[in-house]
Parts: C-alpha cells; structure tokens; sequence
C-alpha cells in the first residue's frame, strides 16, 4: 500500500520540492500552503503522515500539530517538523506537543525521504497500545483520550505522559527520578527543577476531580496511583 504524506509548507519552491522527491521514491504526496488549507486536507483524508512546517500563515505549525494530537482520528499520525535553525524553542514545544522528529532549513531533500521512511516504519512496527484502566480513569493511548467515569478530560502531552506512566505502575510507587527520566528524558534527577513532578501532579489530580485523589504522595519516595 503506497503512505500518503501531508505536507504542510508555505514556501511553494519548497513545497513542489519535497513533493517531487516524495514522490519519485514513490509516496502519495498532498500539499496545503496554510494551516487552514491543512486542515481542510485532514478533514477530507487522513494520512499516514505529515510534513509540518512551523511558520505558517493563518494557524501556525505548533497550533496545528496540537490540534492533530488533540483529534482521536489523527492523534496517532506521525509529524515530521521543518523549522529554521534559530527555531528551537519553538522546536522544543513542538517535540513536546507530540511531533515525532525535525529538521532544520535548509535541509536534504534526499534526507527528509530518508527520515519519512524511518518514522512510518517505526509507526508501523508499534503494537496498538493496550487500553489502561483504574478506578474509573481510563486510558486509551492509541486515541490519546482520557477519560473518568465516562467524561472527557482534557490532558496536556506531559500531563498524559505522566498518567500513562502512574497507570502502567499497577501500583507500584514510582520516584521523582524516574518520572524525570521517562517523560522529560532527564537522565539525573539535578538536570531540571525537580519541583516540576510535582507541580504537574498538583494539575493532573485537579484534572481528574475526585480520581486525582488516587494519586498518592509517598514522601522522599514518589508517587504511585492506587487501582483500589
């Protein structure tokens, strides 16, 4: 089955470039020139993955790539960011909101085929992620949805990373380190503001209303999310 790429880019030299690379190497390629027309072409086909562009007119890439996370239809789509070299802050918060990797302008078109075919193939070799349930909070990672008691709750990436990770636990406790390590990808607890677990615990037990309550505090130990 041949993928179809969304790409998403303002500039049309660089538009009709990567669509001509795309396709010579045989990928069903898209366009849109804005944020608006984007999500025009999302609505009508969901691809397989898209091509995002940071600087956009009328809805920027970061706005855009939150509102392809935030919909169960294209949550699960692989994004691929194009920024400037100055760009990392922004490029930051883009990898944050859930894109999948970057490249900074000016760039290969050689390599930018290159890395669509590593990330559909990672895409493609993930298991569909079990549902996680406990105590009336339940957890579908495949749709990004989270919901207690049957209501919606609204998450931000971090905050679902982190009740991913509570519920995975089963129980068990788990440390500020740990946390630190698996969402934010700090290797030593010294590398960032250790206050930054627990203030995103405070958000996440006011997100989820009585459930929050379940998320225990082990003092000098962590945090561990009780089922029962």
């Amino acid at each position: 089955m041949v993928a179809d790429v969304l790409v998403v880019e303002d500039e049309a030299d660089i538009r009709r470039l990567i669509r001509l690379h795309l396709e010579r190497d045989g990928f069903h390629c898209r366009t849109a020139g804005s944020g608006t027309e984007a999500l025009r072409e999302l609505a009508a086909v969901v691809p397989d993955l898209v091509v995002l562009d940071l600087m956009l007119p009328e809805l920027d890439g970061l706005e855009l790539c939150r509102r392809i996370r935030g919909d169960p239809r294209s949550a699960a789509v692989p994004i691929i960011m194009l920024t400037a070299k100055a760009d990392e802050v922004d490029r930051v918060v883009g990898l944050e909101l859930g894109a999948d990797d970057y490249m900074a302008k000016p760039f290969s078109p050689k390599e930018l085929v290159a890395r669509v075919r590593a990330v559909l193939r990672r895409s493609q070799q993930r298991e569909a992620p079990r549902v996680l349930r406990a105590g009336g909070i339940t957890l579908d990672p495949f749709r990004h949805l989270v919901q207690v008691d049957g209501r919606p709750v609204t998450l931000t990436p971090k905050e679902f990373d982190l009740l991913q990770a509570l519920l995975d636990a089963a129980g068990r406790v788990l440390s500020r380190e740990h946390l630190l390590n698996r969402i934010w990808g700090y290797a030593r607890a010294d590398e960032i503001e250790s206050r930054t677990v627990d203030v995103h615990i405070r958000r996440l037990r006011v997100k989820l209303g009585a459930a929050g309550g379940r998320i225990a505090t082990l003092k000098g130990v962590g945090y561990r999310l009780e089922a029962e």
